[in-house]
């Protein structure tokens, strides 16, 4: 047999420090799952929902260097043939539900985030008070909007109630016509547009919207590139065809190598859901919309028309047909080996995607090759590094093909000993605008199943800091708060807004999270978290 190490050097993927016989190194897994659907029509361009399975991808959690997403995707502006900018203008809305190096308070259950991403990554938000930057130096910070008095977002992302195990998380963007759009933005001649794309969520506990991103949040680029006016999410529609993928970006695994040079891999545990038939439900009812699914009858609202009861249309919605032809790009990173060349996993070998239905994507799993445990299915944990022609791959192995001195069987992932996560907290100056005018009642206190505590504050939405940051006169603030009053009063959280997917169960936030207004303050007001930390044990 042609040794593993003299595989990776002949296709220039030597090791930078070969290791000896029998010595353990760690290493990592890394790729995405890609999924296939038909394309949809482009006048469906008003944002998107899906119901995506929501489980622990691990069976303990590896420790701040872990970083993976759940089934999710990319919303991109929708450009006209040839109106694309002609240099380079990254932005969308990501995010989604997953693990991230920044997670202060991470368990093996997934939080979400709303990942907005200004132009070439200039601004990040994830959520009301969560971003990019610094309070000193904000870059994204003040990006989202809380809109929900029902609803607390935490600064560290938004809570799933702890032992999840496939349940279906149900979220969407589309937008709403809370601002006017302005001629100028920040004082200079460009304009800023009026989309507020809002987060709907449907779960267990909790339906309905949540928070938005300012239209600021988006047009601040506009101060350095007016050439970008009108091609982003503050005024451009969504493209209805988005990429939606698995993205992995570090999976622990370890490597070592037998005395005949022959290189094995393990992986840490790793699980997915899966039902009675054997297979894994990942994604469900991608749907799109045009702007008669809610903005229209929303904007008629706001200008004096018939109240609209949020309930958004199906019958101005697209739902994607998937394809059964999705693939994979996991690959081993032992140490030393550039991403760009590493061996990939013969993930055909114990995975294969399927259509249950034609709205639904999952995978069946080869059952000689897994485990299932509940509702929970254990991906093979040993492989090989073998030839496939002229290329490399790590194809799976049983334990017992592994020789047992090459320590990878006595090898045990756990969670390393990190010292505690720092609170993530607030500007506490008196003169800031979280300050002034400042919250009306608080503070309150949510304990979380991730072991932390929120200190909150109900603020007037107009009076809360990001509102005083989105770009608005007073004026234009008190025109937002009449218009949220509006939905204040008419959309309750019990209700569903987002078209309810064709089978259960749904997946509960945190039930912490889940917060009443004050008597007195249950129109007009919201939830802002300002400060969280791990939970002082006595």
């Amino acid at each position: 047999m042609k040794s593993s190490l003299v595989i990776y050097a002949v296709l220039g993927m030597g090791l930078a420090t070969p290791s000896l016989p029998g010595q353990v190194q760690r290493g990592e897994m890394y790729g995405y799952l890609l999924f296939d659907g038909e394309r949809l029509p482009w006048e469906f361009n008003a944002g998107f929902s899906m119901y995506v399975a929501a489980w622990p991808l691990l069976d303990h959690y590896p420790g701040h260097d872990f970083q993976t997403g759940l089934p999710s995707t990319w919303m991109f502006p929708l450009h006209e043939p040839g109106q694309q900018p002609k240099e380079e203008c990254y932005t969308d809305i990501e995010g989604g539900l997953g693990w991230w190096r920044d997670t202060r308070f991470p368990t093996t259950t997934p939080k979400f985030i709303m990942g907005g991403v200004g132009p070439n990554f200039s601004v990040i938000a994830n959520g009301p008070g969560y971003g990019a930057g610094t309070w000193e130096e904000e870059r994204g910070l003040y990006g989202v909007v809380q809109l929900s008095p029902w609803l607390l977002f935490p600064l560290d992302g938004l809570n799933l109630k702890q032992g999840v195990q496939g349940e279906l998380f149900g979220y969407g963007y589309l937008p709403l016509p809370l601002m006017d759009p302005k001629p100028t933005t920040a004082g200079r001649n460009v304009p800023t547009g009026n989309q507020c794309w809002t987060l709907f969520l449907n779960t267990a506990n909790f339906k309905g919207p949540v928070a938005f991103f300012t239209p600021y949040f988006w047009s601040r680029a506009l101060l350095k590139n007016p050439q970008w006016a009108g091609k982003l999410l503050d005024t451009a529609p969504s493209d209805p065809n988005k990429a939606i993928q698995m993205e992995t970006q570090h999976i622990p695994a370890v490597f070592s190598r037998s005395r005949d040079g022959t290189w094995f891999a393990r992986l840490a545990p790793t699980l997915f859901p899966i039902g009675p038939s054997g297979e894994s439900v990942l994604l469900h009812r991608h749907t799109v919309y045009t702007r008669a699914a809610l903005w229209d009858r929303v904007r008629r609202w706001f200008e004096g028309g018939p109240p609209a009861d949020g309930l958004i249309q199906a019958s101005a919605s697209a739902t994607q047909r998937f394809r059964a032809s999705g693939g994979s790009t996991w690959a081993f990173f032992p140490p030393g080996v550039d991403r760009k060349q590493a061996a990939p996993l013969a993930w055909g070998s114990f995975a294969s995607f399927v259509t249950p239905d034609p709205l639904t994507l999952g995978i069946r799993w080869n059952r000689e090759l897994t485990r299932t445990t509940g509702r929970l299915v254990r991906l093979p944990e040993f492989f090989r590094l073998a030839s496939d022609g002229d290329k490399p791959r790590w194809v799976v192995v049983s334990a017992e093909e592994v020789p047992d001195e090459l320590g990878l069987k006595q090898y045990r992932f756990e969670t390393p000993k990190e010292p505690p996560q720092p609170p993530r907290t607030t500007p506490e100056d008196p003169e800031s605008c979280w300050k002034k005018p400042g919250p009306v009642a608080g503070p309150f206190k949510a304990r979380l199943g991730d072991g932390s505590v929120v200190t909150y504050y109900w603020y007037r939405f107009a009076d809360q800091p990001a509102m005083l940051n989105a770009d608005l006169t007073p004026e234009e603030r008190e025109a937002v708060q009449q218009r949220v009053e509006k939905l204040h009063r008419a959309w309750t959280k019990d209700r569903n807004y987002l078209p309810p997917p064709d089978f259960g169960p749904l997946a509960s936030l945190d039930p912490a999270l889940i917060v009443t207004p004050p008597r007195g303050l249950e129109v007009g007001y919201v939830p802002i978290a300002v400060r969280q930390e791990l939970e002082k044990r006595p």
